[in-house]
């Protein structure tokens, strides 16, 4: 979660068209009376020669935890004629009040009065452009569903239209085990932190107090929404793309958890559009990793001067979609680049698109289905821990390693060596005819490049709750010995597997960390034929299609300056116990301590998550997360330790969250939460 440049081909700017001035805190006012904190970066003439305004609205803290970051795109944007503005949300920051909730209505108000507050501005001709990557690519799209008349263009980066099945709370209807814990963990720690003396004066110590006792922790409600109801369909963008008219450029990368919505973006939008996927995390793309990196700040221009200042800049007239068509690599946990080459697409779907179905066989995956047999899917609990983690950020450890270490947990199906190469761009389908001895059930689906040599890469995964086939609103119990067919989306890729080749796909009634494991041990039949079938979206190859560079090199303002008070490490181990049969995944990273130069504040974190199971026993699973987040100045400083559980029987859900509070080294407040919910079809 700390920003880094790990790409030196990052150009650093220091003139722009226009001087810049940085006005360092303001309180917007909301109509309750609550007032929100911004920092702005302006044209210095910019009350002489009103200009177009881009917002960025986010919980995480602009004076330390992203003042790095936002240092090197607000200044840019401000030197090319655009009043910046970052603005801490209602309970996060120097802001007034409490977080209580993601994406809540609140938020979306506060929003609205936000941009009223801008179009009043001597500075503000009254246009205005969200941009934001994950929280702040979420809320650009809510906004913009608001229709608000201030609002003309959005760009959301590493986001998501659906709240519910494709964030990291429950894909395709399992609990996403290995990142809701800890997501809600992560914003129960950063929304505990104070608000800074400097700003907020003396009531520092009174508001941190106040959110330190109200602000709850996520999870809690997050479990007493298990299925998409109303609670998921507020803020999910997709149930009525209709309510979006204005251009969204909507931007990922194949590294990215966020990647699919961007498709489905591309095909639901009827306003302008665009679509951007790369080989990164989820990053911004001028120094993401893995690269290559692009010029991500000029294109963000392009975007603004034509929706902002209605210059015509071009980029309307450029394909719909621009992907990075990835080359095959050998598997590991971290790549600095990846090769490939640039893709176009005019539309979405591709017109030139094909859907070639494999079908499974015993233990082969052919073009032609075999007649019908049974197959046996048992659970092996340990099954994912070599999976990588949901959502990389591009910390060395995050990838998926060898499969081959995933292959024999679970049952594998392989095509023969390719006769020409194949290049995939889009969503892989997985059918399956089956049933199962237990009424709770789900399945999860890996798709692997296996090289001529053996080596087993990750190319794309899956997974569904098998009590959500008819959908994730109104869940079922299967029938014991029931035949059924499932449809497993697997997420979006953009890849070239080569001739010599083969593909292959696995299956599993478990995938642990990632899906919270069944109540029961599940041994799936698997009927395979015509109904069981893999269907990869090919993109033809063109061998005269140009192979260009349609970008800029990545350019940026200055990185504010630093002082580096501990530097960062990651450790990412499994562990396994021969006697108790315990598998432990142990991932520990020490984020790192830095001091702003320019206002003094320091801050640092350290966060380790364990995962632990016991072979046969999916009653033993446990999630764990613990924080610890220092904030402060020479004169001033606090610390915070939060431990969250999460663990389960047959009936319920068990948490608990535990929050402590220092000021210097004295222990000022502590809270623990304790909450057990039943279990629903989960």
């Amino acid at each position: 979660m700390v920003f880094n440049v790990r790409d030196s081909k990052l150009h650093i700017k220091k003139q722009f068209p226009h001087n810049v001035r940085e006005v360092e805190n303001v309180w917007i006012p909301m109509s309750d009376g609550t007032k929100l904190s911004a920092k702005i970066w302006l044209p210095e003439d910019a009350e002489q020669n009103p200009v177009p305004a881009i917002l960025e609205y986010l919980p995480y803290r602009k004076n330390d935890f992203t003042a790095l970051r936002d240092s090197i795109r607000h200044p840019y944007f401000a030197g090319h004629g655009y009043a910046s503005i970052r603005v801490d949300m209602r309970g996060s920051g120097d802001s007034d009040g409490i977080l209580y909730d993601e994406y809540l209505p609140q938020e979306q108000e506060d929003a609205l009065e936000i941009l009223q507050w801008i179009e009043k501005q001597d500075w503000s001709t009254g246009r205005v452009g969200m941009i934001g990557k994950s929280w702040g690519g979420f809320n650009g799209l809510q906004v913009a569903s608001h229709q608000p008349k201030q609002l003309k263009a959005v760009i959301t980066l590493c986001s998501t239209d659906d709240r519910y099945a494709d964030d990291v709370h429950y894909m395709g209807g399992n609990i996403l085990a290995s990142d809701m814990l800890w997501w809600s963990s992560t914003m129960l720690a950063y929304n505990a932190r104070p608000a800074d003396p400097m700003y907020v004066g003396d009531e520092w110590k009174k508001k941190w107090l106040e959110r330190l006792e109200h602000t709850p922790p996520f999870v809690e409600e997050w479990l007493n929404h298990q299925h998409r109801d109303e609670y998921w369909k507020q803020g999910s963008v997709c149930e009525n793309y209709d309510d979006i008219n204005i251009p969204v450029f909507a931007v990922g990368g194949w590294t990215d958890g966020y990647t699919n919505a961007i498709f489905r973006l591309l095909e639901g939008l009827n306003g302008p559009k665009k679509g951007l996927i790369g080989p990164w995390a989820h990053e911004y793309p001028e120094v993401a990793v893995p690269g290559p990196s692009i010029g991500f700040l000029q294109e963000c221009l392009r975007w603004w001067d034509q929706w902002l200042k209605d210059e015509d800049t071009g980029i309307m007239d450029e394909p719909l979609l621009r992907a990075w068509m990835q080359d095959s690599v050998p598997p590991d946990v971290d790549y600095d680049e990846r090769p490939g080459r640039w893709v176009e697409e005019e539309v979405w779907p591709p017109q030139s698109g094909i859907n070639k179905e494999y079908y499974l066989g015993e233990s082969t995956l052919s073009e032609s289905a075999e007649k019908k047999s049974s197959v046996s899917v048992s659970s092996v609990q340990q099954h994912g821990l070599y999976s990588g983690v949901w959502c990389p950020f591009g910390q060395p450890g995050d990838l998926a390693s060898d499969q081959r270490m995933e292959d024999g947990l679970s049952v594998s199906f392989t095509t023969n060596p390719l006769s020409e190469d194949l290049e995939l761009l889009g969503f892989p389908k997985m059918e399956v005819e089956f049933s199962s001895d237990q009424p709770d059930a789900l399945l999860a689906v890996r798709l692997c490049d296996i090289a001529p040599t053996g080596e087993s890469t990750l190319v794309s995964w899956g997974m569904l709750n098998l009590n959500h086939l008819d959908g994730h609103e109104f869940p079922k119990e299967l029938v014991p010995g029931t035949v059924y067919t499932a449809d497993v989306q697997l997420n979006a890729i953009g890849q070239r597997i080569p001739a010599g080749h083969r593909l292959q796909v696995s299956l599993s009634p478990t995938y642990w960390p990632h899906a919270w494991p069944s109540k029961k041990p599940v041994t799936l039949n698997v009927i395979t034929g015509e109904k069981t079938k893999l269907t990869l979206p090919i993109r033809p190859i063109n061998e005269d299609e140009e192979d260009h560079w349609p970008f800029q090199a990545p350019e940026a303002a200055p990185v504010a300056e630093k002082e580096i008070l501990r530097d960062e490490s990651r450790s990412r181990t499994i562990h396994y116990d021969l006697l108790t049969k315990e598998w432990i995944l142990d991932d520990f990273s020490d984020e790192g301590a830095r001091k702003i130069v320019k206002n003094g504040v320091e801050y640092g974190s350290t966060n380790r998550n364990t995962y632990s199971i016991k072979e046969g026993d999916p009653l033993s699973a446990k999630a764990s997360c613990e924080w610890t987040l220092t904030v402060g100045r020479e004169e001033w400083q606090t610390r915070l330790e939060t431990f969250s559980v999460m663990t389960a029987d047959e009936n319920h859900f068990y948490l608990e969250n535990v929050v402590i509070a220092y000021e210097s080294e004295e222990e000022i407040f502590s809270k623990t939460w304790k909450k057990i919910i039943q279990r629903n079809f989960q």
